[in-house]
């Protein structure tokens, strides 16, 4: 059984996200391997160090892969093929997919999540998840023809496209671009402070202190993208929007919706 994926929105992360995710990683016994190669900030992973030591994790480490050739570093390797949890930082999702991108490193991270480890990203990290990633773009509500650019990111799952900061950057627009591009994926627009907890039966549940935007494009029947040019407003006809506050689910399979009134199978701590 795959691991959880947690994309998480950025800046302030309140500790009922840090909780469950350490609580899903294995509580005090956790093995937490912290990858801050997003991030230009030399001391980010020693930041994080301190931050899940207080969630009382016996075992935390951060694994500089600052160059692609770190990406095989034997020692670091064997650390990261025991964790039991990882956590990519914030910073230039870029850093993480041409330095990750094809090396062992990031072959061993696909390897945890596929045998059960939760693997969880804030800001640039979140993006990074999924197969299909923002490598940058422009902000805006309105989609537009050329106003976001893609490329390939870790690939713990082809089903979504995931944005960060969402409400706060004014990230509707480029959302709605990238999925226009291919109406396959479930676009997840994540607030600042706010995770999605991506289970196993592919369940999303919202915790945090803002919102999950989801954009479930299945229902497109028009999109005017291949016809616009660069710069031009695209028509986009029968997207779905769904906004989730704490508590509310969203079942990527069935593409159904609960808000948290409803969801009974909601609980904090996994």
């Amino acid at each position: 059984m795959r691991g959880w994926i947690i994309p998480i929105g950025g800046k302030l992360l309140s500790s009922a996200i840090l909780e469950r995710f350490v609580t899903l990683s294995g509580g005090t016994d956790a093995r937490i391997a912290v990858i801050p190669t997003a991030s230009n900030e030399p001391d980010m992973g020693t930041y994080f160090e301190r931050v899940f030591q207080r969630q009382g994790v016996a075992q935390v480490k951060a694994l500089n892969f600052d160059r692609r050739t770190d990406c095989d570093d034997s020692d670091w390797l064997a650390w990261l093929s025991q964790a039991t949890g990882v956590f990519l930082t914030g910073g230039n999702q870029l850093r993480l997919s041409t330095i990750l991108g094809g090396t062992p490193a990031a072959t061993q991270l696909r390897h945890l999540h596929a045998h059960g480890v939760p693997i969880a990203g804030t800001s640039a990290g979140a993006a990074f998840l999924s197969e299909h990633m923002i490598a940058f773009g422009d902000e805006g509500s309105t989609p537009r023809a050329g106003m976001v650019t893609l490329c390939p990111g870790l690939g713990l799952t082809n089903r979504l496209i995931i944005d960060q900061h969402f409400r706060q950057r004014d990230r509707m627009g480029r959302l709605l671009t990238a999925l226009s591009y291919n109406p396959f994926c479930i676009g997840l627009g994540v607030d600042e402070d706010t995770a999605a907890f991506i289970g196993p039966d592919d369940t999303l549940d919202v915790l945090g202190s803002g919102a999950v935007t989801v954009i479930d494009p299945s229902k497109i029947s028009y999109s005017s993208v291949a016809e616009a040019a660069p710069g031009d407003p695209i028509t986009i006809v029968g997207a779905t929007v769904h906004l989730l506050g704490p508590g509310s689910s969203f079942n990527l399979q069935t593409r159904r919706a609960e808000p948290a009134a409803l969801h009974e199978s909601f609980v904090s701590g996994g």
